[in-house]
């Protein structure tokens, strides 16, 4: 087999500075300031973003202030991708496009990092689920007719991912003139699964990153970049979203253990015993200044910033050596997988504890078995509103009031169906958690307390 023959994707398309939605190219850079690190700032500063610090991260609805919001987890999943896209950026320098350094390339992963869970509904995934389950009920299968089998599905398999590219290039800021119109590389680090539903129709695939709303943007982004093609409507990933993947996996494997012994699900012995096969060679060093240390939160965080320096540096070297497959579209699993014994150990190792020990938590589980209830009663409320305006091209009294509470988002007469309901599902998986329940309650007759 000639190896020089396969097809490759080049760093010089992936990594394009050109925007999605603008009509002429405009690369003129500010001092100091790339098309990427514009893309973070563009992120940073929207309101979805600033909406997942009222969005459960794994404790839904906590009082405690030390635990993970999705915002605090996406920063935290940023400065390893940055780190992480750094690295990688500098061992590739000789291969990176003219007037690119590594921090471009880290910037465009820390990027593509913050905005990887920015779709996320209220509740995480379980509420992805409650709003999949719900659609799936016999008693809403009449609200579906009229909608395309892959309309249909779209809705039933409701997907944070496929959310998520619709938001940054659809609904926030410019809406739907190309959204945060952020450059094809960021956009192509982010799109973990860039393929419709129709794959996990097919079976050959549990999840999906596009809308049929948004295939004609796939389609444009996978163009732009020079994504090989693996079948109708599916491309191979980004090489540097398994570097975002990578970083998502780190920090939510540790984070959620150090989340768990803050609730007094864990202890912080358990956490040392899991990590010390990782920090063998220099654990001499680790336990004397975790010895120096008092209380297990400042324990913790020193053990984990060891457990971090040893992942990302196995991981960028992983990325290095995998380079070619990864180019080729060929790489069989994650990156984390191509890493030493010791680094896939101890991820494995931390997921496994924490779906034993925290995600199974009463009072985390009593919380999300009511989203179920929460969001049921939001998207009954909301979907027949849009509903009756797609279909009857009129609204009642109070169908009417339902959508002046949607603004901008709310379905207009000459709307299709589809993108009635789209753009319902675009206001209610925007909602924080707090708000979501305080209108639920507000739906089911809930009068908050006399000020008298």
């Amino acid at each position: 087999m000639n190896d020089s023959a396969t097809p490759r994707m080049q760093w010089s398309q992936l990594l394009s500075p050109l925007r999605f939605g603008e009509t002429q190219a405009r690369l003129a850079l500010d001092l100091g300031r790339t098309p990427f690190h514009k893309d973070y700032d563009r992120i940073i500063f929207s309101s979805a973003f600033r909406r997942l610090n009222r969005k459960t991260q794994v404790h839904p609805l906590t009082e405690n202030d030390h635990l993970h919001s999705r915002l605090t987890h996406s920063l935290e999943v940023g400065c390893v991708g940055r780190s992480l896209g750094t690295m990688v950026g500098a061992a590739i320098a000789g291969r990176l496009p003219n007037g690119m350094d590594a921090s471009d390339l880290g910037a465009v992963v820390q990027a593509a990092c913050l905005a990887h869970d920015i779709g996320n509904p209220p509740y995480g995934h379980s509420g992805e689920d409650a709003i999949r389950h719900w659609f799936m009920e016999d008693k809403h299968q009449h609200l579906l007719e009229g909608l395309s089998d892959h309309q249909k599905h779209d809705l039933m398999t409701f997907e944070g991912n496929a959310q998520g590219l619709r938001l940054v290039t659809q609904v926030e800021y410019n809406r739907f003139k190309g959204g945060m119109r952020l450059t094809y590389a960021t956009l192509g680090s982010f799109l973990k699964y860039p393929w419709s539903v129709e794959e996990v129709i097919q079976g050959r695939a549990k999840k999906f990153g596009c809308y049929q709303s948004e295939l004609p943007i796939l389609r444009e982004v996978a163009g732009a970049l020079g994504l090989l093609k693996r079948g109708e409507d599916r491309w191979c990933r980004h090489p540097l979203v398994y570097l975002v993947e990578a970083a998502d996996d780190i920090c939510y494997g540790l984070i959620d253990l150090e989340d768990g012994v803050e609730v007094g699900l864990l202890r912080y012995q358990e956490v040392e015993d899991l990590l010390a096969p990782l920090l063998e060679d220099q654990w001499e060093q680790v336990s004397e200044d975790i010895a120096n240390e008092d209380g297990d939160r400042r324990k913790l965080q020193v053990l984990r910033g060891y457990a971090m320096e040893v992942m990302v540096q196995a991981v960028s070297a992983s990325f290095i050596r995998n380079e070619q497959a990864l180019l080729a579209g060929t790489l069989e699993g994650d990156i984390i997988q191509h890493c030493p014994a010791a680094v896939k150990h101890a991820v494995a190792s931390a997921k496994q504890l924490a779906r034993e020990r925290i995600f199974r938590d009463g009072r985390k589980l009593t919380i999300e078995i009511g989203a179920y209830s929460t969001l049921g009663t939001l998207l009954e409320a909301f979907l027949t509103a849009a509903r009756e305006c797609a279909t009857e091209k009129r609204s009642t009294f109070r169908n009417a009031r339902l959508l002046e509470l949607m603004g901008g988002s709310a379905p207009q007469p000459d709307w299709s169906l589809y993108d009635s309901y789209m753009r319902t599902l675009d206001f209610i998986s925007g909602m924080t958690d707090s708000y979501a329940a305080s209108l639920a309650k507000q739906f089911a007759g809930y009068r908050p307390p006399s000020t008298m």
